[in-house]
């Protein structure tokens, strides 16, 4: 197998989100993780005073014997989780599927997820392969810590030449050492591969949280996780990439008539990208996790009214359970002649 086709199935950033208790951490443990390509797990939870320092990395003072003071570099989950992910990923025999690496975030909305992730977001951005779109640049000192993570030391007698810790043999500078897939590492850079998933989990009632924004959200696929634990009837429908932007052009128009419900309905519009189509099509679950939860938490998080009207018979929604539920209603509401 191709080393980039791990966890082609299953999204690679997932955030599970519902009610305390409904078992969000045993559905990590339990499915997720088994599903995965002998995985390493590496675990956080995020909070108000948790910061991008503790995600990537911070220079911290130790204290010595002799009473000096000298500086560590402490690497933080993701960078650790980057690396080991790398590191499995160059391994990986040629035409073998590479070891996978989950990095589970737990209570993801308790942090100020803009601010812990910085310029990783940019990495979200995923293309159909699993690599990340984009390249971000880092430190000398993040690129140190992330070779030394990797396995990778600087040869004492050579300056300038590195080699890997469980390989002997010859030595070579870092564009030598790392080719093809991974030449981004000795140019100071970094991207997410394929095999690095990241699963976070959150609390939908909880009130003392931070903000996460559109953009934010967007990067991750969503599972709404019931109270009873009985997973929702989903329809296995998807609509065709053309008739996905025809709903979008609808669901907008919905939009622009209820602005009194809206605030700032500009930035609250849908993209045809909010949701990636796959093979041409869009998966009628991404619409009802998603998208629904997108309307119901951040669209209509003040007045649920318009989306009460919409389903008629004195409609009264309390919980986004009762709105997930009704998703093929909601579709053809939207797609049909009432929503036009």
């Amino acid at each position: 197998m191709n080393p980039d086709l791990s966890f082609a199935a299953m999204p690679r950033q997932l955030i599970l989100f519902g009610s305390p208790g409904t078992g969000k951490s045993h559905k990590v443990e339990a499915e997720i993780a088994p599903a995965l390509h002998q995985p390493a797990t590496i675990k956080t939870v995020f909070h108000p005073e948790y910061t991008y320092g503790d995600f990537m990395g911070r220079l911290m003072p130790l204290s010595e014997p002799d009473g000096r003071v000298s500086y560590r570099y402490y690497p933080g989950h993701f960078l650790q989780a980057l690396a080991e992910a790398l590191r499995r990923y160059h391994q990986a025999p040629a035409g073998t599927q590479a070891r996978d690496v989950l990095l589970v975030i737990d209570e993801i909305n308790r942090g100020n997820s803009a601010a812990i992730f910085g310029t990783v977001f940019q990495l979200l951005d995923r293309n159909d392969d699993g690599w990340s779109s984009y390249e971000v640049n880092i430190s000398d000192m993040e690129q140190d810590a992330l070779l030394k993570l990797m396995g990778v030391h600087r040869c004492a007698r050579q300056p300038g030449r590195y080699e890997w810790d469980d390989e002997g043999g010859g030595r070579a500078d870092l564009p030598e050492l790392f080719k093809g897939n991974l030449a981004f590492v000795a140019e100071r850079k970094i991207k997410l591969p394929p095999n690095l998933h990241l699963v976070g989990t959150m609390n939908t009632s909880d009130e003392s949280i931070y903000y996460m924004d559109s953009a934010f959200k967007r990067r991750w696929s969503w599972e709404y996780m019931p109270l009873d634990g009985v997973p929702q009837s989903v329809p296995i429908e998807t609509l065709e990439e053309a008739d996905w932007r025809q709903f979008v052009n609808k669901l907008n128009a919905f939009l622009r008539r209820h602005t009194a419900s809206i605030r700032k309905v500009e930035d609250k519009q849908i993209g045809y990208y909010f949701i990636r189509a796959r093979d041409g099509k869009v998966a009628h679950s991404d619409i009802q996790h998603k998208l629904m939860f997108f309307l119901w938490d951040t669209v209509f998080a003040r007045d649920k009214r318009p989306l009460e009207d919409l389903f008629g018979d004195n409609c009264k929604l309390v919980t986004f359970g009762e709105f997930s539920v009704r998703s093929a209603q909601f579709i053809a509401k939207i797609s049909g002649s009432e929503a036009q």
